[in-house]
Formats: C-alpha cells, sequence, structure tokens
C-alpha cells in the first residue's frame, strides 16, 4: 500500500486523512469557505499540516474550500459511503502554478473537453503531484507539459500562496467524489514579458484547447467573485464579456 501523500498532526499525533474526510474540517474549519491558516511541511512528496506550530513546519498558509465542497457535506452524513469501495484511498497532492510576466498579466489555460477531472474549465497550469516530487517540481512539469513553457534559470522568483481542497463532481449534487486533491498554489513571477513568454508556448491539444493572459484588472474581478454566487462585485466596464 503506498504512504499517505497527507497527514495531519492532531494531538500531537501524525494521522492519515482518508478520501471521505474534510481536510478543512479535520483542521477545526468553521461554516463557510475560510480562508482557514495552517502550519505546513513539504519533504519528499509528503506534506504534514497542523493548525499549531510544530518541529519542521516551514509555511503557515492559508487553506481554503468552496461553499458547496462536498467533502464537508458528507462529514455531516458518512453513511452515504457505507457502500461506496473508496474509504481505504488517502487524499492526493496537486499543484497549481500562477503564472506571472513581468508585465503583471497571469496566464489561464482551457483543459480540454476529453479530460475526466473538469473538463472545458479554465485554470492555471497545473496537475496532480507525482510520489517524491516537490512542489516547483511538480509545477513545473506540469508547465511544460501542457504549455510547452520551461523558464530559463535565475529568471524568476516563486512564493506559496496557500492551499485549496478540490473534489470532483464539485457537488455533491453531481455524485459522490471520485478523486479529492489538496491543490498547492504557487505564485511564479517570471522577469520575461508576456510577448516572451507566449513565443514559446505551444499548448499539448491533448490537455488544453486555448489559453489566455488576465491582465491586472481581470484578476482583481476574478479574486474578488466566490464560486456560486450571482453578485460577483462591481466590474469595470472595460472587462471583457467571456469573464
Amino acid at each position: 500500500m503506498a504512504a499517505a501523500r497527507l497527514l495531519l498532526r492532531l494531538a500531537g499525533r501524525l494521522e492519515s486523512v482518508s478520501f471521505t474526510q474534510s481536510v478543512c474540517g479535520l483542521l477545526g474549519a468553521g461554516q463557510g469557505p475560510g480562508p482557514w491558516h495552517t502550519h505546513c511541511s513539504l519533504e519528499r512528496g509528503q506534506l504534514v499540516l497542523s493548525r499549531n506550530p510544530f518541529p519542521g513546519a516551514s509555511e503557515r498558509l492559508p487553506i481554503q474550500r468552496p461553499l458547496f465542497c462536498p467533502f464537508a457535506a458528507l462529514d455531516q452524513q458518512p453513511e452515504v459511503y457505507k457502500t461506496e469501495p473508496l474509504t481505504n484511498r488517502g487524499v492526493d497532492l496537486g499543484v497549481a502554478v500562477i503564472l506571472q510576466s513581468s508585465d503583471q498579466t497571469v496566464l489561464l489555460t482551457r483543459r480540454t473537453c476529453t479530460l475526466r477531472i473538469s473538463p472545458n474549465l479554465w485554470v492555471p497550469p497545473g496537475g496532480h503531484m507525482e510520489p517524491d516530487e516537490e512542489i516547483l517540481e511538480c509545477g513545473f512539469r506540469e508547465l511544460s507539459e501542457e504549455c510547452g513553457l520551461q523558464l530559463p534559470k535565475n529568471q524568476f522568483s516563486c512564493v506559496l500562496l496557500g492551499l485549496w481542497e478540490s473534489a470532483y463532481p464539485p457537488r455533491l449534487s453531481w455524485g459522490l467524489p471520485k478523486y479529492h486533491h489538496l491543490i498547492l498554489y504557487v505564485l511564479v513571477i517570471s522577469e520575461e514579458s508576456q510577448e516572451q513568454l507566449q513565443a514559446r508556448i505551444q499548448v499539448n491539444p491533448n490537455e488544453v484547447n486555448a489559453f489566455m493572459w488576465l491582465g491586472p484588472d481581470v484578476v482583481a474581478a476574478v479574486a474578488a467573485t466566490e464560486d456560486g454566487t450571482k453578485t460577483p462585485g462591481l466590474f469595470s466596464q472595460d472587462l471583457p464579456l467571456s469573464v
């Protein structure tokens, strides 16, 4: 049996997280989307989280989940999964790369409609973290596989932004979740311009069918929007209708 990718330090002990458990819930999250904060360490592809500082913890990051997170709902009705052969699975890790050019534009890609998880969805480049992979190693591998893009050494800086608890299907009304990931979001700030980066992009048609660069106004508008709401707030009149 493969080693658990995600461990929580609860009451001083390390415990694995089963597929059906809400990570945010185990860390003491209340109602709503958060964010909450967690101390964490990542070594050899294994992530350890705790509400309290612990030896070896290198970061304190915000963690969030959508308002309609199915695992939060399943915490209230665990009997739903009694007949499903999923309880021996753990929670997988993933990485999403927020690539920002020197012009302060951000790269977004659209997943192909044939993918099993989140088809036809606009997302940052990223994906599943393989065993023993480090965060940046995974992020740059996915950036290369999806967009054909490799960043020159010493021409970028990186910041860990936070954690997102992800499920697919994303809503319980769509069916029981088949995938459960904790996504580490990484901001990669390139010293190259959008024009320089775009000249080297060659998307993989098996994974990406479109891409676009979002300017600061669009990014701010998207960030101010909450999933599932009908009132995204005040938008600039100049924003494209596709947002």
